[in-house]
């Protein structure tokens, strides 16, 4: 007798969340509502999830949060599908490796130090990011570039202004800049760092260094509408960023010189008899 796989393969074209069974659609929703726990909260809140697009709605809990405030932990199944087959997302193209085989690449196809520097920028105080993929320490087990062999790496902290970053990436031939962005209000993040490419644009570095950001509100995409070459979220560890500076310096270092044309020679003007 043939047996039965335990869980179905999903409709791709038709996607939903999983909760018992393939397809039921079940999630699990945590919210507050500003009232007292009765059963005409617990029937408000049966109707905010049925707004939501949900069905079979049960609420598990419904408890106290403080003086006017009930807690709510609701199950529901989700109407709705997505076609996953159809999503495409642009990612940082490169290859994940550890830290030794990141050295060795270094020393063998590029035959020195890279250097790289970091920085929060503007008035940006919040040096989690940078610290995590800077620092010798580094981030949930992935050594900082600081203990790489083949990167000299340098954090320069906070509140770092744009000219002086690049000030000092140019004085010291840097490779490639880290810039970390945390506080988002008013979008002076995104503001941070097309400044910051404008900057190097006009003082011709922008073809000369990898610029790469990074942030618990950053992504790839966003990265690269700000003139970014590539950026990173939440999660990333230091030797995804090692890796991808390194492909990145690879892919520039493979890449043929166009050639300027000549211009015709100008017809000398000779005597006429």
């Amino acid at each position: 007798m043939a047996t039965l796989s335990k869980t179905a393969k999903p409709d791709l074209k038709k996607l939903k969340p999983y909760g018992d069974i393939q397809g039921d659609g079940t999630v699990q929703l945590a919210f507050t509502l500003p009232v007292e726990p009765s059963p005409e909260a617990r029937e408000a809140a049966v109707l905010l999830v049925q707004k939501m697009g949900y069905e079979q709605i049960k609420v598990a809990t419904m408890e106290k949060a403080g003086e006017g405030f009930a807690f709510f932990v609701v199950y529901g199944n989700l109407k709705h599908t997505i076609d996953f087959t159809q999503i495409k997302v642009l990612k940082v193209d490169s290859k994940k490796r550890g830290r030794d085989e990141i050295d060795e690449e270094i020393r063998t196809k590029i035959g020195r130090k890279l250097k790289v520097f970091g920085a929060c920028t503007g008035y940006d105080a919040h040096t989690v990011g940078i610290d995590a993929i800077i620092n010798m320490k580094g981030f949930a087990g992935d050594y900082g570039l600081e203990r790489y062999q083949w990167i000299d790496a340098k954090n320069l902290g906070a509140q770092v202004p744009n000219e002086e970053l690049l000030k000092i990436a140019e004085r010291e031939g840097a490779d490639a800049i880290l810039v970390s962005k945390v506080v988002t209000q008013h979008n002076i993040h995104i503001r941070d760092l097309k400044d910051l490419i404008k900057r190097a644009e006009k003082a011709g570095l922008r073809d000369k260094m990898i610029f790469v950001s990074g942030g618990p509100r950053l992504t790839h995409p966003m990265a690269l509408e700000c003139g970014f070459d590539a950026g990173f979220g939440v999660g990333t560890k230091p030797s995804e960023v090692a890796g991808y500076i390194l492909d990145e310096l690879l892919r520039r270092k493979e890449k043929p010189v166009k050639a300027k044309a000549k211009k015709p020679a100008a017809k000398k003007k000779g005597k006429t008899k």
